[in-house]
């Protein structure tokens, strides 16, 4: 079975958005560098909904590109699903998205897409990886992501850290009740405005 990776970019003090949902500069980085991240067929990845290509530093871009890859599922909850109307059935990577919700798929909503609807972290992570095969599942942070955490479930915590400070928001491992054990970083990329961290879970 593929890798579980929680990944999503992070403020320097834990938080993947302020309260109101709202990312701020954390993802200034993915649009302010030289190098295109590109998909098959050499197109250039655009899912910031504004017409802008993914192109960061030299440095970022291979750590990026190994990173999307690897992934095959992307699982996420469903306050992410309706912020972001699923990307309107175009994932930023993998080929197939778990969405953790008690509520099916909106009516008529993309039916092309390969999106899947699951009540519970262990029946999403379940179905990821059957869809999934031998590739990563990409579990994006925040309160399901530390559910799945907090389950045992995830093999590796990957963080793009940004320097800025939000104060308060919605944090990276949601609101997880005590202390789990991580290993020392097994990858640390310098990229600009951004550091990429990758832990893998002690068992």
């Amino acid at each position: 079975m593929g890798t579980v990776i929680m990944h999503n970019v992070v403020s320097v003090d834990g938080f993947i958005a302020d309260v109101k949902d709202d990312v701020g500069p954390l993802h200034e980085w993915y649009f302010s560098g030289d190098t295109p991240i590109t998909g098959g067929g050499d197109e250039e990845f655009d899912h910031s909904g504004a017409g802008n290509a993914i192109k960061v530093s030299r440095a970022s871009a291979g750590y990026v590109r190994s990173m999307w890859e690897k992934v095959g599922v992307i699982v996420m909850g469903r306050r992410l699903f309706d912020l972001v109307n699923g990307w309107e059935g175009r994932p930023p990577t993998g080929d197939h998205v778990v969405v953790v919700s008690h509520r099916p798929k909106p009516e008529g909503w993309h039916p092309e897409a390969s999106y899947h609807f699951a009540g519970t972290v262990t029946a999403a992570i379940a179905k990821a990886q059957e869809l999934a095969g031998e590739r990563a599942i990409a579990v994006n942070a925040g309160e399901v992501g530390g559910q799945i955490l907090a389950a045992g479930l995830v093999d590796e915590v990957a963080m793009d850290v940004v320097p800025v400070v939000f104060g308060s928001g919605k944090r990276y491992f949601g609101g997880i009740d005590g202390q789990l054990l991580l290993e020392d970083p097994h990858v640390v990329v310098q990229g600009d405005r951004v550091l990429h961290l990758k832990f893998n879970v002690r068992r």
